[in-house]
């Protein structure tokens, strides 16, 4: 009721609610006491502020009106009306529902060249009807920037945005789903700007907020910051563009980055429910960034699977205010496509067998009671089912889910959901005390410390910790997705990882010769061979040290396999546990 003024006249109030004035005129009550309660009735009297003619309901102080079903509550213990049910039998409240997407997108204003943010993560919680419409748009506007936080995949959702010729860069920190935008990219049909997902979702959340830049330590030390990731390429393949550096500060003796805000001209967004108001309600994992672009957009357009009057959603129930849409639409194209369905069945072991189930099974034994843990996407995710017995630890999946489940088991009753999916987008459930939220949120809870422990996989690892596991120049554009966010942070960082590459290549340097995801964040690396603690501070002089061996390997062997000096604990090297 903050903007709403209650002016007192001896036994008579008078309530104007600022954003009805205009139409409504305000609200008129007085009070006389009650025989039936002895707290008084109020008469309420509603009044068009061009029309003199009211009409009076009264209204028990208990706060029901069996009419009406308005409810009030008291300030200084005078009554005041809330009105919460029924709302559209007096007072006009007017709609940002249009008629569908087209309308919508007429009414934004988007022209060419200008910067759109998606919601969405993978082709979870997208909004398929807007982004359909759009690429179906002749003549439409053309050399879009589209911020999100992934590419999506080839011909579906924001896939069809990018074929139909109509986006000139991608901001992204994910696109390695999507071939055919790698194609694109490698041979100069798209600009790409990678950005840590984190970072993506701050700068959205910092536009929102009115902050001009935000400073974080995601990508310190790296080309992400230094200047030098290839942005635009020649059709040939050769780099014509690279990014350039961006400012950097030291704060408490650590170096942090400093981004620009992100203010889109249009921000799509994808909804469960919303009133024709433009409150809006998530569900799942498909929240993702929707409320961070939401809040970014100087135009914001939501599409929506359910859409109630205004009223009918409880002010509790709401996830993002309506202040912050424009335009709203039916998602009258609602496929809802799962990415990646897995499931399992109750009592199925995870067949794991050779190096691959050694790091698995080590992975798990990082895990202690009462922990919070971020898994990455594939054998980090496969230590989840080796969790010891009696052992209650919470894992988070980046994309917005605390107390990620196993996948649906059908012999259960349980289906695959499309609007929970984890990192690697595939469906899973969610345990007993489960929470989601939005991606901002997540990322604030990493950078904050709030998670204990960081299980990702890497393509080289350097002798001070150093990471590299999101690019190969001219092969290969994965992106570094949350990974940038999470190394940085203040959790236990963990790399699962295969010694050698494909061809006995060395993958553990004393500098790692790919672009870095992470500058001296490496805790402890597991690879099929052996385990290594990485002195990232160094407080021992810095370096690795061979703390355990894999059965029938011998240190000798683990030399010719690293290309960098390590030390070895003392006594009897610990063995390995085989699958």
């Amino acid at each position: 009721m903050a903007s709403s003024s209650l002016l007192k006249s001896g036994s008579r109030y008078f309530l104007r609610r600022s954003a009805d004035i205009s139409r409504c005129g305000g609200l008129i009550g007085s009070s006389a006491p009650s025989p039936q309660h002895g707290r008084g009735i109020a008469s309420l009297s509603l009044c068009n502020a061009t029309n003199s003619d009211c009409k009076a309901d009264t209204i028990d102080t208990n706060g029901y009106n069996l009419l009406h079903g308005y409810q009030y509550h008291h300030i200084r213990g005078s009554p005041v009306i809330v009105i919460r049910r029924s709302i559209h039998h007096h007072i006009s409240v007017p709609s940002k529902l249009c008629k569908d997407a087209s309308t919508a997108l007429q009414l934004s204003g988007l022209k060419s060249g200008d910067t759109i943010a998606v919601g969405g993560f993978g082709v979870g919680g997208i909004p398929e009807t807007l982004l359909n419409t759009l690429s179906a748009w002749e003549n439409g506007p053309s050399d879009l920037t589209v911020a999100s936080l992934t590419a999506g995949v080839a011909g579906f959702g924001l896939g069809k945005l990018f074929e139909c010729g109509k986006v000139k860069r991608m901001i992204a920190s994910y696109v390695g789903e999507n071939k055919n935008f790698e194609r694109m990219f490698f041979t100069g049909e798209l600009e790409v700007e990678l950005v840590p997902q984190g970072t993506i979702a701050a700068r959205l959340r910092a536009a929102g907020a009115g902050m001009p830049a935000i400073f974080t330590p995601a990508g310190a030390g790296t080309m992400y910051a230094n200047g030098g990731l290839p942005l635009k390429h020649a059709p040939d393949g050769s780099v014509t563009v690279h990014t350039q550096p961006r400012p950097t500060q030291m704060f408490d003796g650590k170096e942090y980055v400093m981004e620009y805000a992100l203010r889109p001209d249009v921000s799509f967004v994808k909804a469960y429910k919303a009133d024709t108001r433009g409150n809006l309600v998530f569900r799942g994992t498909s929240s993702n960034a929707n409320p961070d672009c939401a809040v970014a957009g100087k135009v914001v357009i939501a599409e929506a699977e359910i859409i109630v009057e205004a009223g009918e959603l409880d002010p509790d129930e709401i996830h993002l205010s309506g202040v912050y849409v424009d335009h709203l639409i039916h998602a009258a194209d609602n496929e809802k496509r799962i990415e990646r369905l897995r499931e399992t069945t109750a009592g199925k072991v995870m067949d794991i067998s050779g190096g691959r189930g050694r790091i698995v099974k080590r992975a798990a034994k990082e895990f202690r009671d009462g922990m919070y843990v971020n898994l990455g996407i594939g054998i980090p995710t496969m230590a989840s089912s080796f969790i010891p017995e009696g052992m209650h630890i919470e894992l988070q999946a980046e994309n917005g889910l605390m107390g990620l489940g196993p996948y649906p088991d059908p012999s259960l009753g349980q289906t695959a959901d499309p609007d929970y999916i984890n990192a690697g987008k595939e469906t899973v459930t969610a345990v007993p005390g489960a929470s989601t939220f939005h991606s901002s949120e997540s990322f604030n809870m990493i950078r904050g410390g709030h998670m204990d422990l960081t299980i990702l996989g890497g393509m080289q690892c350097s002798s001070s910790g150093d990471l590299a596991s999101f690019f190969i120049p001219g092969k290969l554009l994965k992106g570094m997705g949350g990974a940038m966010d999470l190394v940085s942070s203040p959790s236990t960082v963990v790399v699962t990882m295969e010694h050698t590459a494909k061809g006995g290549a060395h993958k553990i340097l004393e500098e790692c010769t790919l672009p870095l995801t992470g500058k001296g964040v490496v805790d402890r690396i597991i690879t099929d061979m052996c385990v290594f603690d990485c002195d990232k501070r160094g407080l021992k002089n810095g370096g690795l040290t061979l703390i355990e061996i894999a059965q029938g390997i011998t240190v000798d062997d683990v030399r010719a396999a690293t290309s960098c000096s390590f030390d070895v604990v003392e006594g009897d090297i610990p063995l390995m546990e085989e699958p």
